[in-house]
């Protein structure tokens, strides 16, 4: 009979389902299919090696005897793995096992529960143990000043950190599974995913939190590699509640790492774990990853974090003295929110260096002290160019006024300046087309690439337009 693999399986489950919860038995029998039974042995297919050592380790009691109870005495079962078609591996192979002993079967990795406050078990190696030092604590790598207290909200990060917190919130229960976060560097998104951690430990402190720089994770496979233990890594990483993965863009080309992380992500989200990913660029725009983790990274909620407007970025100095407890004339606040305007870290380094050179040359802090260090301190980093910085030029110099930049009039010349604000954002920023698009009259990335090639054409074709571009580019030098 062709079908009787299908009824015996069947028969297996009526079983199954009156001996485990109702939960279990959608989680881990339900996924199964049967193949083929030949010679008194039922084949089933499961979806990974993982699923494959959890029934062996947790349910082949179970198995056994209802094989047995459907088969015989001689009745044995077999396993055939799914190994992903889009990685460049063996197709599915099948493992026999006569008596539910792992080590029979060749694989001596055994899932185990895991605390990562507290240490490992010893069958799974702890990677964030150092050699020569077992007794070590690990914990969540949180840091605790990056909470959402000290985080400011303004009209550039609030979808972000509303969406963080309702994350925090109820950690694998939302939409935002995974939740990622991008933006350019220096803009607050580790921040964020620090907070999150944090409010998560602090509502849910028996949630597993952990929060991994992705260099550090690359470094953990590779040794794992070298030390052949790559299952116990993944299954490390498995057993976490929240996890949380700093700037993803550096898994681009690792992709032995990315096949990891694979696993461990469909495994988490599967149990409804939490995800927290970080990035420099939106999914759309990252090179050297895999299709399938990047369609995975659109599961969720994909938020970008903006350039910080003058009002947020003087919220912010301000909340940072407040912290420490330091008062400094409000017209210095200003000119350093005026001065510093891309990136959030700078705008802090040059708040406390200036507080250092008022200290150590005992002066007091005035503007003109605030000029000379912000003379010397831009002098020094490599000067961004801000998008609402370029518009300000670009309109300055046509005579328009700027809010004309989100009117719907279609005026020759206020259309010809958002073009052009547009085509400088995208040569001096590194903002993507979808967030130049929002800032320039909230059109979307296809106008904006519209926009790049039409003042590209101009250049080209039109010599007294050519010239208002070389004369506002020498603007924007200056």
């Amino acid at each position: 009979m062709e079908k009787k693999h299908l009824l015996i399986w069947d028969n297996c489950l009526n079983i199954i389902r009156d001996n485990v919860h109702e939960q279990s038995y959608k989680t881990w029998f339900e996924p199964i299919v049967p193949l083929k039974l030949e010679n008194n042995v039922l084949t089933i297919q499961v979806p990974s090696q993982f699923f494959y050592e959890w029934l062996e380790e947790h349910y082949i009691l179970l198995l056994k005897k209802t094989i047995r109870k459907e088969l015989g005495p001689e009745g044995r079962l077999e396993y055939s793995i799914i190994v992903d078609n889009s990685y460049n591996s063996s197709g599915p192979y099948a493992i026999n096992y006569p008596t539910g002993n792992q080590r029979e079967t060749g694989n001596p990795y055994i899932s185990m529960p895991i605390d990562i406050n507290r240490g490992t078990t010893k069958d799974i190696p702890n990677p964030f143990i150092i050699p020569g030092l077992k007794k070590i604590k690990v914990a969540s790598q949180l840091v605790e000043s990056y909470s959402f207290d000290s985080f400011v909200e303004g009209d550039c990060n609030r979808l972000a950190r509303s969406a963080g917190f309702a994350v925090a919130e109820n950690p694998g229960k939302t939409a935002f599974n995974p939740l990622l976060v991008y933006s350019l560097t220096g803009l607050g998104k580790t921040h964020l995913a620090h907070a999150i951690g944090l409010q998560v430990k602090s509502s849910y402190p028996d949630k597993t939190v952990l929060y991994v720089q992705t260099e550090q994770f690359v470094n953990q496979f590779i040794e794992s590699v070298r030390n052949n233990n790559q299952n116990d890594f993944v299954h490390f990483y498995q057993m976490i509640d929240v996890l949380i993965i700093d700037d993803i863009q550096f898994l681009a080309g690792k992709e032995k790492t990315q096949d990891a992380f694979f696993h461990i992500f469909n495994h988490l989200h599967q149990n409804s774990k939490q995800i927290i990913i970080t990035s420099d660029k939106p999914p759309v725009e990252l090179k050297g990853m895999e299709p399938r983790l990047l369609s995975r990274f659109k599961w969720g909620l994909t938020a970008d974090l903006l350039l910080p407007d003058y009002e947020t970025r003087v919220a912010i100095l301000k909340r940072k003295l407040y912290n420490d407890g330091i008062n400094i004339p409000e017209n210095v606040i200003e000119y350093l929110a005026h001065s510093i305007s891309t990136n959030i870290r700078e705008m802090e380094g040059a708040l406390i260096s200036l507080i250092a050179q008022s200290s150590l040359n005992k002066k007091s802090i005035t503007i003109d002290l605030a000029k000379q260090m912000i003379d010397r301190f831009v002098k020094h980093t490599t000067k961004d160019i801000s998008i609402e910085y370029i518009q300000k030029v670009v309109y300055n110099y046509l005579n328009i006024p700027l809010d004309q930049l989100h009117s719907n009039t279609r005026k020759r010349e206020v259309v010809q300046a958002r073009q052009l604000a547009m085509y400088f954002s995208k040569k001096h920023t590194k903002s993507s087309l979808a967030s130049i698009g929002r800032h320039c009259g909230n059109k979307n990335h296809a106008t904006v690439l519209h926009a790049c090639r039409t003042v590209a054409n101009l250049i080209e074709t039109d010599k007294k337009f050519r010239q208002y571009v070389t004369e506002i580019e020498d603007k924007l030098k200056q």
